[in-house]
């Protein structure tokens, strides 16, 4: 395990964690907002806002997944160092962290049963950018409408359909977080 690892965590762990607590369920609480999400410095190819969840939802009982050019070993010592999350292949994942084409096939992840809607995955899309403009979200959290830069409307479309089944989705880009769970109606622009 390289030294690189054991840096970057939380400087203050309680209140930083207790903070991107906060940040993360208000993303998820208000799809389609943006929210600043600081205080953690993982490794490239990891974006702030995607370390900072990790270092918040992720422990030793949570399985991970990390896709593509993700998966190289600073980001994995990192992880496993602040977090001790297992590090799986995406079926036994309850997160996957990566890029959108890095995440495919959806199908590929847990949607959940209709006894345990809530045994699904929960996706962490690095994006190059987030932005409120793009495809038009509605549904619970929203007061009307809202709108968001999606990767793949269609997808997120199709999921929504399987609503109460279906994978949540965190939207990060640099210490932003966006978020869009399966409950969310996805209309293009």
């Amino acid at each position: 395990m390289q030294s690189e690892a054991l840096e970057g965590g939380f400087p203050d762990a309680p209140v930083d964690a207790a903070r991107a607590f906060r940040a993360a369920m208000n993303a998820m609480a208000r799809p389609g907002r943006i929210e600043t999400l600081a205080g953690a410095v993982p490794p490239a190819p990891l974006s702030a806002a995607a370390g900072a969840l990790i270092l918040t939802l992720c422990d030793p009982e949570t399985p991970m997944h990390l896709a593509g050019g993700l998966d190289v070993a600073g980001v994995r010592d990192w992880i496993t160092f602040h977090t001790g999350a297992p590090l799986v292949g995406p079926a036994e994942a309850v997160f996957a962290v990566g890029q959108w084409a890095d995440l495919q096939p959806l199908d590929g992840y847990r949607i959940g049963t209709s006894e345990y809607p809530d045994r699904s995955a929960t996706l962490i899309v690095e994006m190059p950018e987030l932005a409120p403009q793009g495809a038009v979200l509605t549904g619970p959290g929203i007061k009307e409408s809202t709108r968001l830069s999606l990767p793949d409307v269609a997808a997120m479309r199709r999921n929504a359909a399987l609503f109460p089944l279906g994978i949540d989705f965190f939207l990060t880009s640099q210490d932003r977080v966006a978020a869009l769970p399966r409950s969310t109606r996805v209309e293009d622009n």
